[in-house]
């Protein structure tokens, strides 16, 4: 029986490089670098294998070993640049937007500022012309005026005369007066009261406010605060010079 000599073959033709099976991604040929540096320093130092099964020669591993360095920094610079190129100008865009100012609200949608509210000055009180009527309620005039003069912080003048007294007409024409019908609006409430006819109850409005007595030389004027207190009376007194320049110094004295 004739015996056959087996003949182990051979992994590869010599000066032939071997494929790889597979191709690793080149993120991953780092390590097989690393491998094959240091299989070929291994080989180099232990020196060539006496069995031919499996063995490269020196050439094949070296050419081997340099064909797979000169691959390492191409997949270097392929894993370097990978994250520049992986950033997307969508991403770039959408950074810049956030990073941008949002313009605020209050620039924005904020109302025009209101102007500041002034206080006016209260209009003038009401200065009755001249003459006295006799019928007149005089205490339902008192009443409004004290009432007028608490809202408004005004002084009550009540003026007791009669329609025939000279000195009354006198003060009426003063009284008409630009400068001094300006004083009488702005500080007081004038209410005229006529004790020259036959009304009782003038006559008791007049001792009230006056109640000193004895004979009245008209015109009567008495200054009565918002409360109804009797501030001074011309009758105890004595009536200040019928002009203008007497009763405006009048005024003024008692406006405050």
């Amino acid at each position: 029986m004739t015996s056959r000599i087996l003949r182990p073959a051979r992994a590869g033709h010599a000066g032939h490089t071997a494929r790889p099976r597979s191709a690793a991604p080149r993120g991953a040929r780092l390590p097989l670098v690393a491998a094959a540096v240091v299989a070929a320093g291994l080989c180099a130092a232990c020196g060539p294998s006496s069995e031919s099964v499996g063995s490269a020669s020196p050439t094949t591993a070296s050419a081997s070993a340099q064909a797979l360095a000169a691959a390492a920094p191409s997949a270097s610079a392929s894993t370097e640049a990978s994250p520049s190129a992986s950033a997307s100008p969508s991403a770039s865009a959408t950074a810049q937007a956030s990073s941008s100012p949002t313009p605020s609200r209050t620039q924005s949608g904020s109302a025009a500022p209101k102007p500041a509210r002034t206080s006016a000055a209260p209009a003038p009180a009401r200065v009755p012309g001249p003459g006295y009527d006799s019928s007149a309620d005089a205490q339902k005039q008192i009443d409004a005026a004290l009432a007028a003069a608490k809202a408004d912080g005004r002084t009550v003048l009540l003026d007791f005369g009669a329609n025939w007294c000279g000195n009354c007409k006198a003060a009426d024409k003063v009284f008409a007066q630009p400068q001094t019908a300006a004083i009488l609006g702005a500080s007081y409430h004038l209410v005229k009261i006529d004790i020259g006819g036959n009304s009782s109850a003038n006559s008791a409005l007049l001792r009230k406010y006056s109640p000193s007595g004895g004979t009245y030389t008209m015109p009567v004027l008495v200054v009565v605060s918002s409360s109804g207190k009797v501030r001074t009376d011309t009758h105890a007194t004595g009536n200040p010079s019928l002009t203008a320049e007497g009763i405006n110094a009048f005024l003024r004295k008692w406006a405050s």
